[in-house]
């Protein structure tokens, strides 16, 4: 029982030793090994290491992508002079910790420079843009130029930019009134635009469908005029035919048609000598004229 001391507290002096001789590195982090004081390591790959006790100490750094997000809008001025408030967030890491360290030491360090040269470069692109452009025409330009030259700059801290994105464009309250006058006034602009060539537009159809008018009752006038004479050519071959057959059957028809015309209603009236050339068949079957007396 007596040895069981002694054990334990071997135990636990090993224990201490090895704690302060091994650390392991997740997947996560970079390690950085100083030694008094200074950058002795970096250690990037995941596993366990080994350091000098008392000597040497280990600063760990993630490396999984961080989100910088300003929880305060900034007011930029557009290329018209007009404010506007602008929500953005940025997404880096860290690709060379001995770079990073040296330059910034730590997050905080790393999120003032990244946020300063994102106000400084959002601030020179909206200075280049209408209030339209930079609310709903170019955000996807501006976010793109943003972040490629935010990343030149961060490569010089060891840090590599994921993504800058604007979460939100507003106008100040000041201008947002005027804003939306303006765009009301445009839109109604464009709106009597398309009514005044729609109504153009209309109306050269009326015209035209008119002219076609025209001209298709020209034509079938034109063509009925044509089958009716025809027609009437036709109609008289064949009275000039049946003539030429007998012509006094032909006199006689024609004669028996103007009686029944002539003396549908009783009310008809007409002055004619009673030896007159139209009576002939109604004095005499065969249409032989009579002896004037």
């Amino acid at each position: 029982m007596k040895a069981v001391g002694p054990i334990l507290a071997a135990v636990v002096a090993l224990a201490m030793l090895a704690s302060s001789v091994m650390f392991t590195v997740d997947q996560r982090q970079n390690a950085i090994v100083f030694q008094f004081g200074e950058v002795r390591d970096v250690i990037t790959k995941p596993g366990l290491n080994f350091k000098l006790p008392l000597v040497q100490n280990v600063r760990y750094l993630d490396t999984r992508i961080l989100t910088l997000d300003d929880p305060d809008p900034q007011r930029f001025i557009t290329a018209e002079n007009k404010p506007v408030l602008v929500d953005a967030f940025v997404k880096w890491r860290i690709v060379d910790a001995r770079a990073y360290y040296i330059a910034v030491s730590d997050e905080r360090g790393a999120g003032n420079r990244i946020g300063q040269t994102v106000n400084g470069l959002l601030r020179e692109e909206f200075g280049k843009r209408t209030v339209h452009e930079v609310v709903s025409g170019e955000r996807e330009t501006i976010m793109t130029k943003v972040r490629e030259r935010v990343d030149q700059d961060a490569k010089k801290i060891g840090v590599e930019i994921v993504d800058v994105r604007l979460k939100r464009v507003d106008l100040p309250q000041e201008v947002s009134a005027d804003v939306y006058r303006r765009m009301e006034s445009e839109r109604k602009r464009v709106a009597s635009e398309l009514r005044s060539t729609g109504a153009a537009e209309a109306e050269r159809i009326r015209a035209e469908a008119e002219k076609q008018r025209e001209v298709i009752l020209a034509d079938a006038y034109r063509d009925a005029q044509r089958t009716r004479g025809e027609g009437d050519a036709k109609a008289a071959g064949t009275y000039a035919a049946a003539f030429s057959q007998n012509p006094e059957f032909y006199a006689f028809y024609r004669s028996m048609e103007a009686y029944r015309s002539t003396f549908r209603s009783r009310s008809d009236v007409m002055l004619l000598e009673p030896n007159s050339e139209f009576f002939r068949y109604l004095k005499d079957a065969s249409g032989r004229p009579g002896t004037r007396k």
